[in-house]
């Protein structure tokens, strides 16, 4: 069994920063792909940035310059970096990571239970 835990959300002022952690355990090969998504009320999930194995990242356009995702590697661990916070971006935050179990298995989608972000004055 697979588990991502999410921590580091809170409440902060426009303008402020947060950072988002989230890491993954029990059974892993190999992860391919993490991810950190959001959801705010009535809209659907949509993906806020990714980085892949390799170190390579992709950005939501309406975070680009205010946001960076990075990864430990060793720790199986995804951050999100949030800065210049704005009430639009409130949402519940979820992480998420393409892995396999094991050598013999495909990859498989896992999602962590989300961590609330609100951004209010």
């Amino acid at each position: 069994q697979v588990q991502l835990v999410e921590s580091g959300g809170g409440l902060v002022q426009p303008g402020g920063s947060l950072r988002l952690s989230c890491a993954a355990s029990g059974s892993i090969f190999s992860i391919f792909a993490m991810a950190w998504y959001r959801q705010a009320p009535g809209k659907q999930r949509e993906l806020v940035a990714a980085i892949t194995s390799g170190g390579s990242t992709n950005y939501a356009d309406f975070v680009k310059g205010r946001f960076t995702i990075s990864r430990d590697t060793v720790k199986n661990a995804v951050y999100l970096q949030m800065n210049s916070l704005k009430p639009e971006d409130t949402a519940v935050y979820y992480c998420n990571a393409d892995l396999a179990s094991t050598w013999y298995e495909g990859v498989s989608d896992y999602w962590g239970q989300g961590t609330q972000v609100t951004v209010s004055s």
